[in-house]
Formats: C-alpha cells, sequence, structure tokens
C-alpha cells in the first residue's frame, strides 16, 4: 500500500514515477512531430516545382547533361552522397600515390642509367636506331681503298655485341664468305679451280666458324682439307696444338678460346673478306688467295657478366691448286702455301693458344704496355705484311 500525502491523497512510490517517466517518452517518440515553419515552407516550395515541372514537360531535377534544375537551391540534392566523396577522395589519392610512384622508379633508373636520358637528349639513341637499321654491306669483290668510316663509339652489350663497330654490318659466320665464279686459271680446268674454292671456304669455316673448335677442341675437319703431303705443315700443326708457344702457336691457323676462362656471346661471328684466284708461279698451278676478317664477341666467365670484349682476327692465305702428271700433289685436297693473321685485342705475352682479350673492366696495369701507332683493326685497305709493328701494338677501336 503507498504512503498518504499531507492532504490526505495517496503518496505514489518511486517505482511508480519511474514506470511513469518511461511510459510518457515512449508515447511522446511514437508521435507524430509537428514540421518546424520552415521544414513546411521548403516541402511547400517543392511541391509547387514539382507540379509546375509535371505541368511543363521538364524531366526531373537534372537536365540531359546532368546539371541541376536551376531553382534548386545550392547543394540540395544535387552533391554526392558522403561515401562517393569519401571514394573519390581514395581515388584520387591512390591515382597521386602511383604517380609518385612512378616518378621515384624513372629516377632510381636514371641514376642507374643516366645514358637512357643523355643519349636521347645528345642524339646518340638516335644514331644508334639508324646503324642498327641500316642494310648489311655488299660482297668485297676488291680490296677496299680506305677505312671503314668512323661509327659512334659505342660500347658493345650482351643484347647488341657488335654495337659501335663497322662489324655491325658485315655478314653472320659463313654467309660473309662468298665464293667467286671458278674459271679456268694457270691451266687448271675450271672444275678443279671451282673445287678447290669450294675447299678453301671449308677450311675457314673450320678453322674459324665452327663452335668446337673456337672453344678449343681439335680442329680435325680442317686438318683434313690440307694435303697429308705437306707434311711440315702437318708437323707444326701437331706442334702448335700439343705444345704452344711464341714459336709454334695454333692461333696462327685456328681462332680459339679457353672455355674456362671466356664465353662467347651470342652465337654470331661476323665476317667480312674476299676469295679470289690467281695463275700460280708454273704451269698447271693455280693460287687460291683468301683475306678475311672475324670478329668475336666475349665475355669472362668469372668477371663483370654484363661486360663485352670483342677481338678482331683478319687472316691472309694462299692455297694451291696443281694439275698436270708433274705435280706430287693428293687429288682432293688444298696445299697450304702461305699464311699469316693480325690478332686486334688479345694479349701480347700469353702463348697459350688461346684468345686473351682486354676488358673495360680489367685493371688498367694489367698487362704488357702497348706502343707504337694506334691501327684500326677494321681498316682492310692494306695488307697484313704492309702494316706489322714489332712488339705489343695498339688498335684504335675494337
Amino acid at each position: 500500500m503507498g504512503r498518504q500525502g499531507d492532504d490526505g491523497r495517496p503518496e505514489i512510490s518511486d517505482e511508480e514515477w519511474a514506470r511513469f517517466g518511461e511510459q510518457v517518452a515512449r508515447e511522446s517518440a511514437e508521435a507524430p512531430r509537428e514540421p518546424s515553419a520552415r521544414a513546411r515552407m521548403v516541402t511547400e516550395r517543392l511541391r509547387r516545382e514539382e507540379e509546375e515541372r509535371a505541368r511543363s514537360g521538364r524531366r526531373g531535377l537534372f537536365g540531359r547533361r546532368g546539371r541541376p534544375a536551376p531553382s534548386d537551391p545550392p547543394g540540395w540534392r544535387t552533391g554526392p552522397a558522403w561515401q562517393e566523396m569519401e571514394g573519390r577522395g581514395r581515388g584520387r589519392r591512390r591515382l597521386k600515390a602511383a604517380a609518385a610512384i612512378v616518378a621515384i622508379a624513372a629516377l632510381a633508373l636514371i641514376v642507374v642509367r643516366p645514358e637512357l636520358v643523355i643519349d636521347k637528349v645528345t642524339g646518340k639513341a638516335q644514331t644508334r636506331e639508324d646503324a642498327r637499321n641500316a642494310p648489311p654491306l655488299p660482297a668485297e669483290s676488291a680490296r677496299p681503298t680506305a677505312p671503314p668510316a668512323p661509327v659512334d663509339p659505342d660500347r658493345p652489350t650482351l643484347k647488341e655485341p657488335f654495337r659501335g663497330s663497322p662489324a655491325l654490318q658485315w655478314a653472320d659466320g659463313a654467309a660473309g664468305i662468298e665464293v667467286p665464279a671458278a674459271e679456268a686459271v694457270g691451266g687448271v680446268p675450271r672444275e678443279k679451280v671451282a673445287e678447290g674454292l669450294a675447299m678453301a671456304k671449308q677450311f675457314l669455316v673450320s678453322a674459324n666458324l665452327d663452335p668446337a673448335v673456337r672453344r678449343g677442341e681439335r680442329p680435325t675437319a680442317a686438318i683434313q682439307l690440307l694435303d697429308p703431303k705437306s707434311t711440315e705443315t702437318h708437323q707444326e700443326i701437331t706442334q702448335s696444338l700439343e705444345r704452344p708457344s711464341r714459336e709454334h702457336d695454333p692461333l696462327r691457323l685456328f681462332s680459339r678460346y679457353d672455355p674456362a676462362e671466356l664465353k662467347p656471346v651470342g652465337d654470331v661471328v661476323k665476317v667480312r673478306g674476299r676469295m679470289w684466284v690467281e695463275p700460280g708461279e708454273q704451269s698447271g698451278q693455280a693460287a687460291i688467295k683468301v683475306d678475311y676478317s672475324f670478329v668475336y664477341p666475349f665475355v669472362k666467365v668469372n668477371g663483370n657478366p654484363e661486360d663485352v670484349a670483342r677481338t678482331i682476327v683478319r687472316r691472309e692465305a694462299t692455297f694451291h691448286v696443281a694439275h698436270g702428271r708433274g705435280w706430287q700433289v693428293t687429288a682432293g685436297r688444298l696445299w697450304p702455301f702461305a699464311y699469316s693473321e693480325d690478332i686486334a685485342n688479345s694479349s701480347c705475352d700469353r702463348f697459350d693458344g688461346y684468345l686473351h682479350p682486354s676488358f673495360f673492366s680489367d685493371p688498367v696495369d694489367s698487362g704488357p704496355t702497348p706502343s707504337g701507332t694506334p691501327v684500326d683493326p677494321y681498316d682492310r685497305s692494306k695488307s697484313i705484311e704492309s702494316r706489322e709493328q714489332e712488339g705489343c701494338g695498339t688498335v684504335s677501336r675494337t
């Protein structure tokens, strides 16, 4: 039972007052609220404008290009939702971050390889592209009258080992050894001259282009093309291969490298030169003459894997083909009469039967100091004999 007040009426307990307050709050929340005067005014104005649009045939609140109707108050049902604005902000931030990453990567690339920008600014990139797209040189039909024109002294790379070299326009491999049309010469019939020319090409290919021979294996196929009756030549070859030295060097006939030291860059060897036939010193004898340059790109097995060096080997040789009973020769073989070589960019003080090129990354004081007037190894306008130098010579380019 509740308590009574001073006026004699029953007194309401605290629990009842609490329940009463909660009920009033619930009913107040559920009851419809009277809109404010401003809200009623705006709602009425919008209703009238909607009716006017309906009567005038307008197409909603936005025009065809997505622009708000002129009578809409600024910001009223026109802007994107806050979620959309947040999404756009994130998108812009992502684009800026991506642009910053690209810019940083570009700056890092420029620091590592500044030539990418320098070459573009100086025009070197265009020069390089022009050289790369230049057509191959026509076959050499006579001794050139001058050395090849200067080219941009670009360093070779793994992808372009002949970059910055006149050899870039030379033929690849055996395609650079063209056999001339055979004719009867010095009393030797055309068929025998043709056979001799074909064997001369086979010898050059086997001795200078065969991958096995180049990596130091015995040049059996090349040796078998030489007349076994030329005993002095065969003895020299055997001694030079088994016990190479300054006096007996297999590089005089064969291009060889040590696979423990060097590795060729790619499969291409650039070749340029010519082959021709002259009458021999006696009747029934034809002299097949060859003059070819071979360009070999290498990297070190243990060294900078991107430091490419080129060695240029030029060879001049004369092979005799004889016809008639007076000649003590073996049919179907070449008689080596004379041969000489000129090797550019190979060590002057190592005689182990292998090529030893110098590299850009080598120490400056490694090996003997070269001397003399620099010689262009691509200059084929002079014979090897006419430009021989004493000691360790220098080259103007490789």
